[in-house]
């Protein structure tokens, strides 16, 4: 199992958020990758820090990308936040149960997002117990879903600003190339041509990864 060192990444991360400048890069791969590492922070409403680090995400590169929400040019009140300014939450609900929170990247209407499909949690530990009563430690935000549950993310984020003061992402660490893999993105079956692309990434090793392979 790849360790990472969490002591070390409080102390260079906190209150050391990602810059615009990160967000608004062309490359929706290349930022799907690099978020990898980073800590995701979603403070409660008392101020108490909330935190994972992020181990796996899905990179979405509308318009022409079929598994993207914002395939040929889509627009709709739910995929508006995806033309945002990239550094935008843009957080949606599936199957009735759950939410996802994706990252907007580019600059205004290119339609790119990351989904981020997995934690390692940091801090808050108590508030994630809370909000995901009865799991084991490992079952807490191993999963886009779980993950949302478990920092209290849902709807109210679509569209924060991510260098704001309601959720945003920290520096964290840098993983080594030889520590990701990647592989094809997780439930796009509809989307024919697209469904193999290697557009998801993941530090191999670690248990929050939602799915190994």
């Amino acid at each position: 199992m790849v360790r990472i060192n969490i002591r070390w990444i409080l102390s260079m991360s906190r209150n050391n958020k990602l810059a615009r400048a990160f967000y608004t890069r062309s490359n929706v791969l290349v930022v799907a990758r690099e978020l990898l590492g980073k800590l995701l922070v979603v403070p409660t409403a008392d101020g108490t820090r909330v935190s994972g680090i992020i181990v796996e995400t899905e990179a979405y590169r509308g318009p022409r990308d079929r598994a993207s929400h914002a395939y040929g040019g889509r627009r709709t009140k739910r995929t508006e936040t995806m033309y945002g300014l990239g550094g935008t939450a843009y957080v949606y609900f599936v199957y009735g149960m759950y939410n996802q929170f994706n990252v907007v990247t580019n600059v205004p209407e290119t339609p790119h997002a990351i989904l981020v499909r997995g934690l390692e949690p940091v801090e808050g530990l108590e508030w994630m117990r809370k909000r995901r009563p009865g799991q084991p430690d490992s079952n807490l935000s191993n999963g886009p879903g779980k993950l949302c549950m478990a920092l209290g993310i849902d709807r109210r984020l679509d569209r924060a600003d991510l260098l704001g003061n309601e959720v945003w992402i920290e520096e964290g660490s840098r993983v080594p190339a030889r520590q990701i893999a990647t592989g094809p993105r997780i439930g796009i079956d509809y989307a024919e041509e697209w469904i193999d692309k290697p557009w998801r990434f993941w530090i191999q090793g670690n248990r929050f990864v939602s799915r190994k392979g």
